[in-house]
């Protein structure tokens, strides 16, 4: 066993028992949370040099880790790890999981997330512009274009 997962207001404890854990509503998740408002799978637990990591997968009511929404964030024992309104402690020995020096740092993660558009970690696209079709010429009129002038006057 990895570590658990402690519910705040009592219920029975959550065992980690594997390096990686799925959390969410649905029956496929190694963890089952049956609440509503929960997502089918809200967030991702891994193991990492000892440590546990938390991430969020773009749930709808968010994961947060002492009282912060996080994406993406380091959970150190004792750590409240909240999904939606749902509330865990965190209770593991990052020694007893092969940790060794100090922890390592949600920072490279953070300039991950940094490096990337607001467009592209919403799962968006940007729509490429139209190209000019070779039949009707350029999209845009161009007054100091010599050959459109040149059609402007086939027309007229």
């Amino acid at each position: 066993m990895y570590g658990e997962l402690v519910p705040v207001g009592g219920g029975d404890n959550i065992p980690l028992l594997r390096a990686s854990l799925t959390i969410g509503r649905r029956e496929s998740c190694d963890i089952v949370l049956r609440f509503s408002n929960v997502s089918g799978q809200h967030c991702q637990l891994t193991m990492e040099n000892g440590y546990w990591f938390v991430q969020d997968n773009n749930s709808q009511n968010g994961t947060k880790v002492n009282g912060s929404r996080v994406v993406r964030k380091r959970l150190d024992p004792g750590d409240l790890l909240s999904m939606a309104k749902h509330k865990y402690t965190i209770k593991y020995s990052p020694a007893d999981n092969g940790a060794t020096g100090p922890p390592p740092s949600d920072e490279e993660d953070l300039e991950s997330v940094l490096s990337k558009s607001l467009l592209d970690r919403a799962g968006l696209q940007r729509k490429p512009m139209p190209q000019a079709d070779p039949q009707y010429g350029q999209r845009r009129y161009n007054p100091m274009d010599d050959a459109a002038q040149l059609k402007r006057r086939e027309y007229e």
